[in-house]
C-alpha cells in the first residue's frame, strides 16, 4: 500500500530508544459520575525553519526549565530524554526555536503524542508518537523496533513510501510489518501494528487507520485530544477518572511506578483466572449429605441486583449455568454506600467441608520482621479471592440458587470456609524468596519496608512485577506508598516501633469526666477490674472514691480530675494493653445497653483475663429499637468486625462472654429474620463458642456500654416521639424528684416512682433480698430494687397499673403475649411475670371482642 508522508523537517542527530519527556499520568478508579474523556499529553510544535540553530539565552532556559525538547551541541532540534524538573501533568505545547522572536508564524503544526509501547526486551517504554493525517498507514522506525524486540512478519510483495505529491522516497520499501503489541496512551490501552520503515524524524507515526478507528476529538482551541468515542468507551479505556470531594484525597501511582499502572487495572482483574496448583479444593465428609437450600424472598431492587450479578459474572466468565444436586441461597447485604452486595450462605457446605488446615501466619511473628525499617509501603490486592479458581470438579459444590436458575462458581467465593487458607497458600508461595526479607502478608494485605528510600524502591518495583509475572492485581485507592508511618493489622508501624492503634483505645481516652455519683461508681467498677495491673492504682483511684465518700454531695475535685487522667493514661499504655498474642486464646467480653454497646479483647495472662483493647460506640436511632436479643448479639458482631484481623483464623476457638443466657442457642436458632440471617452468614467467618457469665463478671464491658456521654444521647431520643404527649402514660424511675405522670382516662391510675419505692419498703420479701447484700443479679438504683436493671413490682395494684401501662393504652395497642412480654421486660419484673401477661392478654375484653 503506498503513502504519502509529511514534507521534510529538520534531521534529528541521533536516534535513541530513550522516551522524550515523562508521562505524568494518574491513575484514578470511580465508582459514578459521566463517561469520562482522557486527555493525553499532547506536544505541538509548530514548524520552523530548517536546521535553526538556537541561541545561548534559548538553550539555558530550556536547561533550567527541564522541557521535553532539547537542542544538542550544534543547535538542532535533536530529540533526547528530558532531564531534571518534573512535569506537571497536562497538556504540553512547544515552539521550535527561533533567532527572532518577531519572526513571521509558522504554517502548519506537528502533533507529538507521548505514548508506552510494551517491549519484550525492556517492558514499557514511553516514546513520542506523531499523528500525521496524511499517513494512510501506522510506521514504526525499523531501528528502534529492533531495540524493543518486536516480531515481524513478512508481506508477499514490498510497498513503496510515496511522499505527499507522489514522489518515491529515498527509503527501504516496505516489506514487514510487526506483531501487534500493546500500546497506552494514558489509561487509553489497545494492541496496534506497525509496517516497519525508516522513519527519519519520529519512532512512531499514527496514520489514517489509527485516527479511523478511535476517532479522537482534536481541539485546536485548547491544543487537546479526547478519546470519547463509543469503540474507545467499550474496548480501550481500562480506567476511569475519579471525582471526588474535597474530603476524600485523589489516590494516584507515584511517577517512579508508572511503569507498573497495569498492575493496577481493574478491567484486567475482571478476567478469568487460570487453574494454578492452588485452586480452592472443597473435600465432603464422606456419606454427609449434599445441602439443598432454599430460595430466600428478595424485594425489587435485590432482585434487580441479582439480575446485574447474573449478567455481569456470566460475561466475566466467574460463572456458569449448573445441573448440580447442591444448591445454596442467596442473599444481600448493603454497603457503606447504599450499594447492594450479593453473598452466598454457604453454612450447609461449610458444615461438611473438611477444614484446609493452612496456617494464616501469626500476627506477631509478621510484626517482628519490621525492626529496622524506615519506609513503608501497603499494598491491597483487588477482588482477592476471585483471582483463584475452583478446583477443576469441584464447581458443583459451590452452586447457588435464584429465582433465574442454578450457577455455579469458577472462582473462589467469600463465605467458603476454606477459602483464607488457601489464599494464604497461594500468594505465600508466589512471594516466598521475598517473605522474610521486605515483605509481609497476611491474605490480601501486603506491607514493603526497607531500611532506606533507594532500596526501597527497589523492593516495591520486584513485588509489583511479581504480581504482574502471576497475574494479579492490586486495589490503588487502598494502596498507600513511601510512608514513614502506617497503620497495618491494628498496629500503627514507624520506625521508632510498635504502638497501639489509637481507635482501638479510643473508647476509653473519649471517656467524659463523671458529673455525678453514679457515673463516679461505674468507672471506679470498671477500673478495678484491672488494678491488678496498674501501678500505683490506689494512688490515682483515692482522690476520685472521695468525691462520693459519706453522704456529702458530689463535687468534682481538681484532685479527682488529675487522678482521672491519670489512670485513663494508664490504661491505654503498657502493660495495661498488651500486643494480642495469636499462640494464645482469645476472650471476647460484649455487653450492650439500652444506647450502647461495648466490648473487651482480651488474653489469660496466669490466672487472670488481661485487656488487649477497648471497644463501645453509641447505638444508631434504629439499632435502639432491636430487640434485647439482638442488641447483645450486635455488641459481639462489632467486636469480631474490629478485631476481624486477629479472630478471624485464630489459632484457638474465640470464648465470647456474655450476660444474655439465650445467645448461647446462636447456632441452633431454626427462624430467624433477615437481619438475623446475615449476622449468622457473618459469624461463618469465626470458630466461637458463646458461655453465660453472671453479670458481675462482665463489668468492664457494661461500663463501656454505660458511659454518662451515651447517657446523654438516650435524653435526646426519648425527647423526639412521634405520638403527642397526651397519648402517653408514662413511668419516671430514676429522678426521685419527679412524680407527675400523665395519663389517658382509662388508666387505672398513674405510676410513679416513689409508689413503687413505698411498696418495695412493705415488701418483704424485697427487704430479705436488700438485707441479703444485693448479690447479681440484684442491685439498687435510686432506691429502687432491679432485677437485671428491670424495676422490681411487688404484688399489688403496682402490676395492675403496668400491664395496663404495657397492654391497654394507646401505644402499647393490644398486642399479643410476647410483644406484650417484650414491652413489659424493658422496663418492671417481677416473680412468674410471664404467667400474669398470659393472663391478662387472655382475659382482656378488647382483645376478646376483636377476636369475635
Amino acid at each position: 500500500m503506498e503513502t504519502p508522508t509529511t514534507s521534510p523537517i529538520p534531521q534529528r542527530k541521533r536516534r535513541g530508544a530513550d522516551a522524550v519527556g515523562q508521562c505524568a499520568s494518574q491513575i484514578r478508579c470511580c465508582r459514578e459520575g459521566p463517561p469520562p474523556t482522557f486527555k493525553p499529553l499532547l506536544v505541538l510544535r509548530e514548524r520552523g525553519p530548517l536546521r535553526q540553530r538556537m541561541s545561548s539565552q534559548e538553550k539555558a532556559r530550556r536547561s533550567l526549565g527541564g522541557g521535553v525538547l532539547r537542542g544538542d551541541g550544534d543547535g538542532r532540534g535533536g530529540w533526547r530524554k528530558a532531564g531534571g524538573g518534573s512535569q506537571r501533568p497536562g497538556i504540553e505545547m512547544l515552539a521550535s526555536p527561533v533567532k527572532n522572536p518577531t519572526q513571521e508564524p509558522q504554517t502548519g503544526v506537528l502533533f507529538l503524542l507521548v505514548v508506552t509501547l510494551w517491549s519484550a526486551k525492556k517492558g514499557p517504554v514511553m516514546i513520542h508518537a506523531m499523528i500525521d493525517s496524511g499517513a494512510t498507514n501506522n510506521f514504526i522506525d525499523r531501528e528502534y523496533a529492533d531495540s524493543l524486540g518486536l516480531q515481524y512478519h513478512n508481506f508477499k510483495n514490498a510497498r513503496v513510501v510515496k511522499a505527499i505529491d507522489g514522489r518515491p522516497l529515498k527509503t527501504v520499501p516496505v516489506s514487514q510489518w510487526t506483531e501487534p503489541t500493546r500500546m497506552w496512551i494514558r489509561e487509553h490501552l489497545e494492541e496496534i501494528s506497525f509496517f516497519v520503515t525508516e522513519v527519519p524524524h519520529f519512532p512512531v507515526i499514527l496514520g489514517i487507520p489509527w485516527l479511523t478507528l478511535h476517532d479522537p476529538n482534536i481541539s485546536w482551541t485548547n491544543r487537546e485530544l479526547q478519546f470519547a468515542s463509543k469503540y474507545c468507551q467499550n474496548h480501550c479505556l481500562v480506567a476511569k477518572v475519579c471525582h471526588v470531594t474535597d474530603a476524600e484525597p485523589i489516590i494516584t501511582l507515584p511517577k517512579k511506578y508508572s511503569d507498573f499502572w497495569d498492575v493496577f487495572n481493574e478491567k484486567e482483574a475482571e478476567k478469568l483466572p487460570p487453574h494454578r496448583p492452588y485452586d480452592c479444593a472443597i473435600d465432603l465428609v464422606e456419606g454427609a449429605p449434599i445441602p439443598r437450600g432454599h430460595l430466600y424472598s428478595l424485594t425489587e431492587p435485590e432482585q434487580e441486583a441479582l439480575r446485574e450479578f447474573i449478567e455481569s459474572n456470566l460475561r466475566k466468565g466467574f460463572i456458569r449455568p449448573s445441573q448440580s444436586p447442591a444448591a445454596s441461597p442467596v442473599m444481600f447485604v448493603k454497603k457503606k454506600s447504599g450499594d447492594l452486595r450479593l453473598v452466598v450462605d454457604y453454612r450447609a457446605l461449610n458444615n461438611i467441608t473438611k477444614r484446609n488446615r493452612y496456617p494464616l501466619p501469626l500476627i506477631s511473628d509478621l510484626l517482628d520482621r519490621l525492626r529496622g525499617a524506615k519506609v513503608y509501603t501497603k499494598l491491597d490486592l483487588r477482588g482477592a479471592y476471585n483471582l483463584v479458581r475452583i478446583r477443576e470438579g469441584d464447581e458443583w459444590k459451590t452452586t447457588f440458587q435464584t429465582k433465574f436458575g442454578l450457577f455455579e462458581s469458577l472462582v473462589m467465593n467469600f463465605g467458603l470456609s476454606g477459602a483464607p487458607a488457601t489464599f494464604q497458600h497461594f500468594v505465600n508461595d508466589i512471594f516466598q524468596d521475598y517473605l522474610v526479607r521486605f515483605l509481609i502478608i497476611y491474605l490480601d494485605d501486603f506491607l514493603v519496608f526497607s531500611r532506606s528510600q533507594s532500596e526501597h524502591e527497589k523492593h516495591v518495583r520486584m513485588v509489583l512485577q511479581r504480581l504482574r509475572d502471576h497475574g494479579l492485581y492490586a486495589k490503588l485507592e487502598k494502596c498507600a506508598f513511601d510512608l514513614q508511618e502506617v497503620d497495618f493489622l491494628g498496629y500503627r508501624v514507624s520506625p521508632l516501633g510498635l504502638s497501639m492503634d489509637p481507635a482501638k483505645v479510643s473508647a476509653v481516652l473519649e471517656w467524659r469526666a463523671p458529673t455525678n455519683k453514679k457515673e463516679v461508681q461505674r468507672f471506679l467498677g470498671f477500673a478495678n477490674y484491672y488494678r491488678k495491673f496498674i501501678p500505683d492504682f490506689a494512688r490515682w483511684s483515692d482522690p476520685i472514691t472521695s468525691c462520693i465518700r459519706g453522704k456529702q454531695p458530689f463535687r468534682w475535685t481538681e484532685q479527682a480530675e488529675k487522678g482521672f487522667q491519670q489512670l485513663k493514661k494508664l490504661f491505654t499504655s503498657q502493660p495495661i494493653l498488651q500486643h494480642p498474642d495469636p499462640k494464645t486464646p482469645f476472650v471476647v467480653q460484649a455487653d450492650a445497653s439500652d444506647v450502647a454497646i461495648g466490648a473487651v479483647l482480651m488474653q489469660p495472662v496466669g490466672e487472670h483475663l488481661h485487656p488487649c483493647a477497648f471497644y463501645s460506640r453509641q447505638l444508631t436511632a434504629p439499632e435502639r429499637n432491636y430487640t434485647i436479643w439482638e442488641k447483645e448479639l450486635l455488641a459481639i458482631k462489632a467486636a469480631f468486625q474490629n478485631w476481624r484481623h486477629w479472630l478471624e483464623g485464630a489459632k484457638f476457638p474465640i470464648e465470647v462472654h456474655t450476660d444474655h443466657r439465650n445467645l448461647e442457642h446462636l447456632r441452633t436458632a431454626r427462624k430467624l429474620n433477615q437481619r438475623q440471617q446475615r449476622w449468622a452468614f457473618f459469624f461463618e467467618r469465626f470458630d466461637f463458642q458463646i458461655h453465660y457469665v453472671t453479670p458481675a463478671q462482665t463489668k468492664q464491658a457494661d461500663a463501656l456500654s454505660r458511659k454518662p456521654e451515651y447517657a446523654a444521647g438516650r435524653r435526646e431520643t426519648f425527647e423526639s416521639q412521634l405520638l403527642q404527649p397526651e397519648n402517653f402514660a408514662t413511668l419516671t424511675v430514676g429522678n426521685t424528684k419527679s412524680t407527675a405522670v400523665e395519663s389517658t382516662p382509662s388508666t387505672p391510675g398513674p405510676l410513679c416512682a416513689h409508689e413503687i419505692r413505698a411498696s418495695q419498703q412493705a415488701d418483704a420479701w424485697a427487704q430479705d433480698q436488700i438485707r441479703q447484700g444485693l448479690r447479681s443479679p440484684f442491685s439498687l438504683k435510686d432506691g429502687l430494687l432491679c432485677y437485671r436493671n428491670h424495676v422490681y413490682i411487688p404484688p399489688g395494684p403496682g402490676r395492675e397499673k403496668a400491664l395496663h401501662l404495657c397492654h391497654d393504652c394507646k401505644p402499647a395497642g393490644h398486642f399479643g403475649l410476647f410483644k406484650t412480654m417484650h414491652l413489659i421486660l424493658r422496663d418492671f419484673w417481677w416473680p412468674k411475670i410471664r404467667k400474669d401477661v398470659e393472663k391478662y392478654v387472655n382475659t382482656c375484653p378488647v382483645c376478646q371482642r376483636s377476636k369475635t
